[in-house]
């Protein structure tokens, strides 16, 4: 079956929320639909192997959406991941985690027609009593060939070059406030030997640590905005979201597109891993 109603959309439109949010109550009641698979994101197996969502499969970004130089997967390796994850082209995808944008940024990139975001967080879900397990899940192999990725989702080091300085674009650094002084090159507080912290000169800083209530759902549109008070959101010039690994970065993108309706967001997806650990590229440090 089809899970999405034929009036809701995957696509990004006017729409706040468009369809791509799901809540706990109705993914409960398809955990057994063939046609939903949930995936849960997150850097380690540790936690999925403790409990995840009863029949979730893990993606883990290192291991599988990143490449040794922290580039996102290619569509190949997407394939195969998404094959013995038992996906094909219907399938209805539901993102949670630790990254669940990273994973939807994905697939839309590769323009994946039914994805969608858990509205809440994995603890909200375990703490309202809803289906857990600790054994691993091992659906039906599937063979899926990806289509070209959509490079309107996505911006590489060059692209981020050309943006710095031009007046049609902007670059947006969510990362924390210590990792865009260059005080850090890590999330969790280390360097990077032979890499350099700090941030692309002209990027704008907007962390991104008020986007959710205290149940891990998404504030309320008036609130995002105020989230991301220091973008212009009623304006058409292109904008670069960047991070450490992508995760942040294609929260922030899947907000502004899908949540709040801006045009033209794109992930670059290297990201600070990439960018930091070049020889060549610009780095800008402040400190306070």
């Amino acid at each position: 079956m089809n899970a999405m109603p034929t009036t809701q959309r995957s696509t990004p439109g006017p729409v706040t929320g468009d369809g791509v949010l799901v809540s706990p109550s109705w993914l409960e009641a398809r955990l057994s639909d063939p046609a939903v698979r949930v995936v849960e994101v997150d850097v380690s197996r540790l936690a999925y192997d403790q409990w995840h969502i009863d029949g979730a499969v893990l993606w883990n970004v290192y291991a599988d959406l990143k490449d040794d130089s922290y580039r996102p997967a290619d569509a190949t390796a997407l394939g195969r991941l998404l094959g013995r994850s038992g996906i094909d082209a219907g399938t209805t995808v539901v993102f949670y985690g630790y990254a669940p944008a990273l994973g939807f940024w994905l697939m839309k990139l590769h323009g994946h027609p039914d994805v969608r975001i858990l509205d809440c967080s994995r603890d909200a879900w375990q703490r309202e009593g809803r289906p857990c397990s600790a054994a691993a899940t091992a659906p039906a192999s599937t063979g899926y060939v990806l289509p070209e990725p959509d490079e309107g989702l996505r911006a590489d080091h060059t692209a981020v070059l050309r943006a710095i300085g031009d007046p049609g674009a902007a670059v947006l650094d969510v990362r924390s406030l210590e990792e865009y002084l260059g005080e850090r090159f890590w999330p969790s507080g280390g360097m990077e030997p032979g890499g350099r912290a700090g941030h692309v000169p002209s990027a704008v800083h907007q962390p991104i640590g008020d986007l959710y209530d205290d149940r891990g759902s998404f504030r309320a549109a008036s609130d995002l905005r105020g989230a991301f008070s220091a973008v212009d959101l009623g304006g058409d010039g292109e904008l670069i979201t960047y991070c450490t690994i992508g995760g942040r970065a294609s929260t922030a993108w899947f907000v502004l597109t899908y949540l709040l309706g801006r045009d033209r967001v794109r992930v670059y997806d290297g990201s600070w891993a990439e960018w930091g650990r070049m020889d060549d590229t610009p780095v800008e440090r402040h400190r306070t």
